[in-house]
């Protein structure tokens, strides 16, 4: 159950730290409007609902080999678009909305390990259940609550007042990675026979 719970507890404090890192970044690029807060919003809230789609596509449709390849194989593409540092090339070039230049700018720079952290969650349960044939397992489900609530008071007290947003990213980026070997070892154990 541990390993199950490093992992879950690293992908939702990764998942709820990456959001006001990556908008603090962007906002002064965007005048700093309100539309640039409610764009990423958009963005995280549809790609978090994407990722728990994918995860439960995967655990219903996917033989359970096929399910881990297959989000190891995306965890690692992921790592190749590390550091979550947005190009300059995204920045306006001339007035008008830029919602859709944000949601871009977003997918671009942080979409797919965005999309891979929420899906983890369900399928690390999915995984525990299907290995230790528990029913319940609504610890790990706490457990993520618990891991993205931290994630939210830390940013502002612990990380935002100390580190600049350059710095911010890359220790995202170096735990990110770090959660990609957690899980793909997670996986390996999941997919071993009890």
């Amino acid at each position: 159950m541990t390993l199950y719970a490093v992992t879950i507890f690293l992908s939702a404090f990764l998942l709820f730290q990456v959001q006001p890192l990556i908008a603090k970044i962007i906002l002064p690029w965007f005048g700093g409007s309100a539309a640039v807060w409610s764009a990423s919003m958009l963005f995280f809230q549809l790609v978090l609902l994407g990722g728990y789609a994918y995860a439960h596509l995967s655990i219903r449709f996917l033989k359970s080999r096929v399910q881990m390849q297959l989000h190891l194989g995306l965890l690692a593409v992921s790592c190749l678009l590390l550091p979550i540092l947005p190009s300059s090339s995204w920045r306006p070039t001339e007035a008008g909305d830029p919602t859709l230049r944000i949601l871009l700018l977003l997918a671009a720079t942080i979409g797919l390990p965005y999309f891979l952290l929420s899906s983890t969650s369900p399928l690390l349960q999915a995984w525990f259940v299907r290995r230790t044939g528990s029913s319940v397992p609504y610890r790990l489900f706490a457990l993520s609550n618990f891991g993205s609530m931290l994630a939210l008071v830390s940013y502002p007290f612990l990380f935002e007042p100390r580190l600049g947003t350059r710095p911010q990213a890359y220790t995202w980026s170096g735990v990110y990675v770090l959660f990609v070997a957690v899980c793909a070892f997670t996986a390996w154990v999941s997919n071993k026979a009890p």
